[in-house]
C-alpha cells in the first residue's frame, strides 16, 4: 500500500543513509521501526501495575521526614 508521510529532512536523510549502509530499502527500514514501536507499546500495555504490600504499624517515627533522603540515611546508619 502506498501512503504519504511527512518527515523531518534530517531524519529522512539519516534513515536513507542507514538503509543504504545496511543494504535495505527505506520502506523496509521504516516498516521495521514502526513494528518495533508498536510491539513495545503493546508489551507496555500488558504490564500490570506493581502491588505494594503494607503492614500494620503506628506510622512514621516522630521527627522522620520521608522527603529528606539525607536524614533518612543518617537514621538508617545509626
Amino acid at each position: 500500500m502506498r501512503t504519504t508521510v511527512r518527515l523531518d529532512e534530517r531524519l529522512l536523510a539519516e534513515a536513507k543513509k542507514y538503509a543504504a549502509e545496511s543494504g535495505r530499502t527505506l520502506t523496509s527500514l521504516l516498516e521495521d521501526a514502526l513494528r518495533e514501536t508498536l510491539a513495545r507499546r503493546r508489551a507496555h500495555a500488558r504490564t500490570k501495575p506493581a502491588r505494594l504490600k503494607t503492614v500494620k504499624g503506628s506510622g512514621v517515627r516522630p521527627g522522620v521526614d520521608l522527603d529528606d533522603t539525607a536524614s533518612l540515611l543518617d537514621l538508617m546508619e545509626s
